[in-house]
């Protein structure tokens, strides 16, 4: 007979708003029903931070549903948390609606603060602990990314190891800068919590198979830490970069549309061409987007109307 797991729903913050709503934030808490079997480990899987971020709501299904599937092979903590900015996840608004906030901008909080800061508070106490925190999250409406962790180089010598199991195809560490500070990742790291942040798809969308890449690697990674003891797929050996200089950013410089002409996720030549702005009133094209050097195109324009001085893509120079 198959051995069952604990699946408890629980609120780890209710807020009372106007108009008699709450702010709720739930965590779904899987673990093995025998506590023989349970190692005690724990990762914590997050999602829903930006609410216009949706990946990460099919990558939380897709794990839960492989844990029901084989019950018997959880031996830890799996702690699901799809929406932690549900009130934006609802409205599709990045920030935390009625508020103009980032609330990536926020952490740690204060237990005596603002509604937003409590919140923050104890998203912070809720995680603080874990033996890895996976925080997803997608593009915004603009750019697609491909699947990628983004490390603090401050945190790199504990991070990297972990990400290379997460089956992403690109680990960029990248300097430490002020406002990196304020986020949920920095605030867990700097504190003792291992924790890596996901970037992959697009804002609004789900890519299913960005998805169950991620999920592929999630699995990959609870293994890895004794939580899971079932077969899992064979994951990807990432692109590790720590250059300072090792990104090129291509930003518009005119106002018009961007039409790509290159694939997302194709090594480049020096001089190829990554798109162009064109006028749709004239028919001219305003400016061709060359690669200054070889490398491997990792983000793309998505929105193809851009301002000067828009983002249209990210190159990984090889």
């Amino acid at each position: 007979m198959a051995k069952e797991i604990l699946s408890e729903i629980s609120s780890i913050c209710q807020v009372k708003l106007p108009v008699g709503e709450t702010l709720n934030i739930r965590r779904n808490r899987l673990s093995p029903s025998d506590e023989a079997r349970n190692s005690g480990k724990r990762i914590g899987i997050v999602t829903g931070i930006h609410g216009d971020e949706l990946e990460g709501q099919y990558v939380c299904y897709e794990v839960i549903r492989r844990i029901r599937e084989h019950p018997e092979h959880l031996a830890g903590i799996v702690d699901v948390y799809p929406a932690m900015n549900p009130m934006g996840i609802d409205s599709i608004t990045r920030g935390i609606p009625g508020f103009d906030l980032d609330m990536n901008r926020i952490f740690p909080g204060s237990e005596d603060g603002a509604m937003t800061e409590y919140v923050a508070h104890k998203i912070i106490e809720e995680l603080s602990g874990a033996d890895l925190v996976v925080d997803i999250h997608a593009s915004n409406i603009y750019l697609t990314e491909i699947p990628q962790i983004r490390i603090n180089e401050l945190s790199k010598d504990e991070l990297v190891p972990l990400a290379c199991h997460m089956n992403v195809d690109f680990v960029w560490v990248h300097a430490a800068s002020t406002v990196l500070e304020s986020t949920l990742a920095y605030s867990l790291n700097s504190t003792g919590t291992p924790t890596l942040v996901v970037e992959a798809g697009v804002g609004m969308r789900i890519t299913k198979a960005y998805c169950e890449q991620l999920a592929d690697g999630l699995m990959n990674t609870m293994k890895m830490l004794g939580i899971w003891q079932g077969e899992t797929r064979s994951v990807r050996e990432p692109i590790v970069d720590d250059r300072a200089d090792g990104v090129v950013f291509f930003n518009a410089p005119r106002a018009g549309i961007f039409v790509p002409e290159a694939k997302h996720w194709t090594e480049l030549a020096e001089g190829d061409t990554v798109g162009n702005i064109v006028n749709p009133l004239t028919g001219e094209v305003l400016s061709e987007i060359t690669t200054p050097e070889k490398g491997i195109l990792f983000t793309i324009r998505e929105y193809p109307v851009v301002d000067e001085g828009s983002l249209v893509g990210r190159l990984l120079k090889v």
